[in-house]
């Protein structure tokens, strides 16, 4: 068991990372809103984190970063990516559907550039060196595993309660929603922020866990990766993300391990090693086709519970 730990812990945790990225985009979908902008939160919790610790909280080498000195990062990222969520979302939520999926994706993109020729995010190069809570990446369940129940605990409750309905009527029918005393401007912006503070939370994990973060960790390429982990997964309840988040974050060891597998045509190896995103938006549109809610759908848990009963 030890060796598997050892063996795989790298993966396991970035597949719980992903089920929360996923979660991150989940959360403006509630209510209805086609956001691609949790790279760029994402990102931007990853910077704040990688420079405070390398320039303000920065440790001798060879020692372990605190882990309340990280609460705090994740403090920080979190709360300035929500203060940046409200600032974008509330010109950017005027628009609907496919136009406010690019000027998510339009927001990412600029976010990039501007790292991308800044001193402090190290431009082209980014952080390096950035210190670590743990030894080994298995340790980082004590973080990760904590947070991610908190989330899907807050989402479980969230859809029960007065705001989680409004968001479903919004996302259900607009104009039916504001007719019923609902204001649909401020609970899509209150979804949009809440999923770039959770994106932002994540960042600030990762850069430690990753130990090296540049403009590489928020790009378009990230926003379609995150996008399949909700559409294939499910957009209709938060049990969708974690399970397309999990098992689309493993699917390229996969493919890799796949790519291994003696016999196979070089170009067909080479196209399980290298093809992910085309993969992936294969995926998107055979999901879309034959499983339109996703893998996981309320439908599925009420079928359960008919059978129970």
């Amino acid at each position: 068991m030890t060796d598997f730990f050892s063996t795989y812990g790298f993966l396991i945790v970035s597949m719980l990372l992903g089920a929360m990225l996923g979660l991150s985009l989940y959360l403006p979908l509630m209510a209805g809103q086609l956001s691609l902008a949790s790279p760029g939160f994402y990102a931007l919790g990853g910077y704040i984190a990688a420079i405070l610790s390398t320039k303000v909280f920065a440790v001798p080498g060879g020692q372990l970063f605190p882990i309340p000195l990280l609460l705090l990062e994740m403090l920080v990222a979190g709360v300035l990516s929500g203060l940046l969520g409200i600032a974008v979302g509330i010109p950017a939520l005027r628009l609907r559907g496919i136009y406010l999926a690019i000027a998510t994706i339009a927001f990412v993109e600029i976010l990039r550039i501007v790292c991308l020729n800044l001193e402090i995010t190290g431009g082209a190069v980014g952080i390096f060196g950035i210190p670590q809570p743990f030894a080994q990446p298995i340790e980082y369940l004590w973080i990760v595993l904590p947070l991610l129940l908190l989330s899907m605990g807050f989402l479980y409750r969230l859809e029960r309660i007065r705001v989680g309905r409004a968001f479903t009527a919004i996302r259900e029918d607009e104009l039916a929603a504001d007719a019923m005393g609902i204001n649909p401007t401020y609970f899509k912006v209150l979804a949009f922020t809440l999923g770039a503070i959770l994106a932002g939370l994540i960042g600030a994990v990762s850069a430690h866990f990753l130990n090296t973060w540049n403009t590489r960790q928020g790009t378009f390429d990230s926003s379609i990766v995150i996008l399949t982990f909700v559409l294939i997964g499910g957009s209709r309840t938060f049990w969708g993300p974690v399970l397309g988040g999990m098992v689309f974050t493993a699917l390229p060891e996969m493919l890799r391990a796949a790519a291994d597998i003696p016999g196979l045509p070089l170009w067909f190896a080479q196209f399980l090693r290298d093809g992910r995103l085309i993969i992936f938006g294969l995926l998107i549109v055979v999901g879309t086709i034959f499983f339109p809610q996703g893998l996981v759908s309320p439908n599925l848990f009420k079928r359960r519970q008919k059978q129970s009963s």
